[in-house]
């Protein structure tokens, strides 16, 4: 059974023209929509970095309260180094002149004795040059004696003797007088150089101070 519509074709036009702009519209509501959806979704995610934001800076005040806090330890513990380096620099290359003294004591020769006995040594708190680098390796001072012995073998004996104490070295005579003619006593003169194992522990810096 054939249909007819009897319409005229004005008012159909009129329909075609009303369904074409209702699809139109509801197309346009339904873009709207999913612009209005996206903005939701991306105002939530910018306010969930805005509150990640405000998170992290919060943290960062806290650290940097912290630092700053930390910053008086830091210029307590720079001072605290710099003392130290200022004690080892005083204390390079010290020699203990009292345990120097006994070890004179053990290697003299019984047919001899002392009249003078000096020591210096370089790189110390007290030389010309507190901040000299160790001689690590080298000499670091000397110590000259005076003094009576009989026959010149006890002067060579004191001179043997002098080199087996650790860190005295190149043991010499600068002269020896006989004191009377035959009398065979024997006023001299003598030295020897330091290394850097006659130092004390401090002064080889081996001890922390």
């Amino acid at each position: 059974m054939n249909q007819v519509n009897l319409l005229p074709p004005e008012l159909r036009q009129r329909q075609a023209v009303r369904r074409t702009t209702s699809f139109v519209v509801a197309g346009g509501l339904g873009v709207i929509a999913l612009v209005g959806v996206f903005f939701f979704l991306q105002s939530q995610r910018l306010a969930d970095v805005q509150d990640e934001l405000a998170a992290q800076e919060a943290r960062n005040s806290d650290l940097q309260a912290t630092i700053v806090e930390l910053q008086s330890f830091a210029a307590l513990e720079a001072e605290l180094d710099a003392k130290r380096q200022l004690v080892t620099t005083l204390f390079l290359n010290e020699v203990s002149w009292s345990s120097a003294l006994l070890d004179v004591s053990r290697v003299i020769p019984d047919a001899s004795y002392l009249l003078n006995m000096t020591g210096q040594v370089q790189g110390t708190g007290t030389a010309a040059d507190p901040t000299a680098p160790p001689a690590i390796g080298g000499l670091i001072g000397n110590m000259t004696f005076s003094g009576v012995a009989q026959e010149t073998e006890t002067i060579a004996t004191w001179l043997v003797r002098l080199e087996q104490v650790d860190g005295w070295v190149n043991a010499w005579v600068t002269s020896a007088q006989e004191n009377a003619p035959f009398s065979r006593i024997y006023t001299f003169a003598s030295g020897l150089d330091l290394t850097l194992e006659a130092a004390t522990d401090r002064g080889q810096g081996s001890v922390t101070p």
